[in-house]
Order: structure tokens, then sequence, then C-alpha cells
């Protein structure tokens, strides 16, 4: 006899079609998740790492601006020592130039003219003093023009006056002094 299946067939076809197509659509959907889990967990790893590694260059470079400030400060007390010790060698180099203008200040002084105020600003002389005469001035003058140390007499104030019924000339007189360079013709 013939054997004639009257089941329904087709919906169990598709009871199992949407069965199978569920869980592909499942492991598919696990598989996804795994998927963007791991890829979540690798990109906060390497956020993390991208922080320390941030963290530790942020920590090294304030170490390095500190260095860089105490460098800075050494540089400063570095210039300010080489300051003083230029100071000091000028003052140094200078401390023979006073004996030389007291020297030369004897040696220009023509007869009958006296001094009553030296006084010196940088390289400034101010000459304050009284003469017999008017030429005497000007012979002091014309020493001094003629002087290795002081050079450029310059007379601001000239007064006549009558002192015990003699006549005085009272003046001040401005000079350079100046460091005479060594003769050419002596080192060649």
């Amino acid at each position: 006899m013939a054997h004639i299946n009257l089941l329904p067939w087709r919906e169990e076809r598709r009871n199992q079609q949407r069965s199978e197509y569920l869980t592909v659509i499942g492991i598919v959907a696990a598989i996804a998740v795994g998927v963007v889990m791991l890829v979540n967990f690798y990109f906060n790893e390497r956020i993390e790492y991208q922080t320390l590694r941030n963290n530790y260059l942020d920590q090294q470079i304030a170490l390095l601006e500190k260095k860089i400030e105490e460098i800075r400060e050494l540089e400063r007390e570095r210039e300010r020592l080489i300051a003083r010790i230029r100071a000091v060698e000028t003052l140094q180099t200078s401390r023979p130039l006073i004996v030389h203008l007291f020297d030369e200040l004897v040696t220009t002084l023509p007869e009958g003219v006296y001094l009553k105020e030296v006084s010196q600003q940088g390289n400034k002389v101010t000459i304050r003093g009284y003469a017999q005469s008017n030429a005497r001035v000007s012979s002091l003058m014309r020493k001094v023009e003629e002087s290795d140390w002081v050079t450029n007499p310059v007379l601001d104030v000239i007064m006549t006056t009558s002192e015990d019924g003699r006549r005085i000339a009272d003046f001040t007189l401005q000079v350079e002094q100046v460091i005479p360079q060594p003769d050419e013709e002596g080192s060649a």
C-alpha cells in the first residue's frame, strides 16, 4: 500500500529553518559582541598605556623644566659673578692710574699755579685752583695737552679776583685721563 504523509512537513521545515536562522543570528551576534568587546578591551588598554606614557612624559618634562630653571638661575648667578669680576679687574687695572694722574699733575703744574681740588668721575677729571695770572693757566693747559696721561683740557671757569692787593686767576679746568698706548715703533 502506498504510504501518504499527511503531517505538515512544510511547517516543520519552516520551523527548522527558523531555528537554524536564529541560531546563526545568535552565533553571529555573540561573535560580534565578542569582537566589539575585544576591540573595546584593546583600545582601552592602548588608551591606558598612552595615558601612562603621557603622565611619565609630563613628569619628565616637569623635572626638565625645573632643571632648566636651575640652569637659568646658575647662568644669572654666573653673569653677576662675571660682572663683579670685571668690576674688580677694572679697579685693579685703574689702581695705578690715580698714581699716574697725580704724578702727571705734579709734572705739568707750572710754577705759580696752585690746586684747591681735584675730582674724578670715570675718566673725566675736574681741577680747581688758582694761579698768579691767566698766562700760568694757559701754560698749564699747554702742558696738559702735551701729556701722555691727561688730554683735552677745557677751561670751564676763570675769574680774576684780588686778594691782599694781588690779582689771582681762580679757574676750573676739565681734562680727560687716558691710558697711553705703547709705541708701535718699539714693539716692531
